[in-house]
């Protein structure tokens, strides 16, 4: 039996290597792995040896070879390959333990910013796929993890199972086309296209779930980015860390971005609840508390069960307010010691740390690649992909087209609301009063049925308020109702063919209206 080890992650080649050896297996190396196992005391066939050829090229080409590649794709059923083998003097290779390094890698030694070509593996990559091509005769390692589970069978069996090497080859063609992926993902940007005509999610995965959306649904949780866990990228929800609680479910993970994101739409200390990925609740504040207080306030009764998302460090003040409220999970940028000693009495609750964003973090969201900036959705036969809606402040399209124009305190309201509207299903529309929502109308298929429904829960709140919508009123009515229920100022898109008789109706009621020109649907 003959084994080759060529590794960039050298966790358990060396117990990899002796167990083989001990077996009675030959051990075929190359560079820095052959120098590790040599000093381990591993006895190391240089690849060299075998190929008559000496690594050339700063060491880019050294099993790139028929002695090698024939070893590993010569057919054991076929005698014309063995004859072919034997015309040549070629040995077999049995096993091919291959890693390489990340692209892109997470650090590099270069100047520049961007990771090089030079960093892009060729040998590794081919080798894995020979060996995969090839897994009815090879076993191929592609993850240090598999190393004793494939050694026990060795030692049990004195070969590895044939289901077993199905299941390698397979994680070794996932892990090339997710390498390529990397690579062709970076050469678009370096390009300029955010649209390639080709291009695959490398995704790896981090977790199984419980269930899905439902118990019936199976589920597990991928992140976008290259294997280990230190190269996620940070500020996000799946980079996060769990500091407290139990195993998060698919239903957590899609409200714990939803929560994450609005917040992050504030520079003001922000809390959003969320149920079903809408706000029940979002606020700014002076402080978290006071934003919490006011987001907590919207719908005490809806926010029961809710997701709650920070844009600061959750402090203890703030942890107090929440002992009484059931919420399934929070996430926030950090939490006090004492705020995890009282949330943490709370076994249920899952608190999620995504650490505070810094200059670095910011320099790597400009070097995110093409695929990782885009937001997608599902469809039966395919994907649709867009650009993520991240426009801030509409100033510079703002239109007044009313007699009267909002206050400054309407306006900075209507800003609020803006940026919140965008977070809520559409058909959505948002009433605020003071930073706060009070009211919310998410998903509904007519546009008038979301103002009465954001109406109804802001009742009386809804008096000297500020209502947003993410799209144009097709009707007048649904400015009449917000008229009806007190709101005095309204930021919405325009564009209908009824804009007239909206703007008539917020004129008569002495409303103020601004047209943005943008529109915030969310389907």
């Amino acid at each position: 039996m003959r084994a080759l080890l060529s590794v960039y992650d050298q966790r358990g080649i060396v117990d990899l290597a002796t167990g083989l050896q001990e077996l009675g297996c030959e051990v075929v190396s190359t560079g820095g792995t052959a120098a590790a196992l040599i000093e381990a005391g591993v006895r190391v066939t240089a690849v060299s040896d075998i190929t008559k050829f000496p690594e050339i090229l700063a060491g880019r080409v050294k099993t790139l070879h028929p002695a090698v590649y024939g070893g590993i794709l010569a057919r054991r059923a076929d005698e014309d390959d063995l004859t072919v083998l034997r015309e040549h003097g070629i040995e077999l290779i049995d096993l091919v333990a291959v890693n390489f390094r990340p692209f892109p890698p997470a650090t590099s030694s270069r100047e520049e910013s961007a990771p090089m070509l030079e960093d892009v593996d060729v040998g590794g990559p081919a080798l894995l796929r020979a060996a995969a091509k090839n897994h009815r005769d090879v076993a191929v390692l592609a993850d240090p993890d598999d190393y004793e589970d494939v050694l026990a069978e060795l030692l049990r069996y004195g070969a590895v199972r044939e289901k077993t090497r199905a299941r390698l080859a397979a994680k070794a063609f996932a892990l090339t086309s997710a390498y390529d992926a990397y690579i062709a993902a970076w050469m678009a940007k370096q390009a300029g296209e955010d649209f390639p005509a080709r291009f695959s999610l490398p995704l790896t995965k981090i977790q199984d779930l419980r269930y899905g959306e439902n118990l019936h649904q199976r589920a597990s949780l991928y992140a976008d980015a290259p294997q280990s866990e230190a190269d996620r990228r940070p500020h996000t929800v799946v980079g996060a860390r769990q500091i407290h609680g139990k195993e998060l479910s698919f239903n957590n993970y899609l409200d714990l971005d939803a929560a994450w994101t609005m917040v992050n739409d504030f520079a003001a200390p922000a809390v959003a609840i969320v149920k079903h990925t809408n706000p029940t609740g979002l606020a700014a504040g002076r402080d978290v508390l006071d934003a919490y207080n006011k987001a907590y306030n919207a719908d005490p009764v809806s926010a029961y069960g809710g997701l709650v998302g920070f844009n600061r460090t959750v402090d203890e003040p703030t942890a107090a307010a929440m002992v009484g409220v059931y919420f399934e999970a929070v996430i926030a940028p950090g939490f006090s010691e004492e705020a995890v000693r009282v949330l943490g009495r709370k076994k249920a609750i899952r608190l999620l740390d995504v650490g505070s964003a810094s200059r670095t973090d910011e320099g790597a969201a400009t070097q995110m690649l093409p695929y990782q900036r885009l937001d997608y959705k599902r469809i039966n036969g395919g994907f649709l992909a867009q650009t993520r809606n991240v426009v801030g402040d509409p100033q510079g399209n703002m239109q007044v087209v009313t007699q009267r124009e909002p206050t400054l305190e309407e306006l900075t309201d209507l800003l609020f609301a803006w940026r919140a509207v965008k977070h809520v299903k559409s058909n959505g529309i948002v009433i605020a009063r003071k930073l706060a929502l009070v009211g919310v109308g998410a998903g509904q298929m007519s546009r008038v049925n979301a103002v009465d429904l954001a109406c109804r829960m802001a009742e009386e709140r809804a008096q000297g308020s500020v209502l947003a919508s993410d799209a144009y009123f097709p009707f007048a009515d649904g400015v009449e109702r917000a008229a009806e229920a007190g709101v005095t100022a309204i930021i919405q898109p325009g564009g209908s063919i009824r804009d007239r008789e909206s703007i008539d109706v917020a004129n008569k009621a002495g409303m103020a209206m601004i047209f943005t020109g943008l529109r915030h649907f969310k389907h």
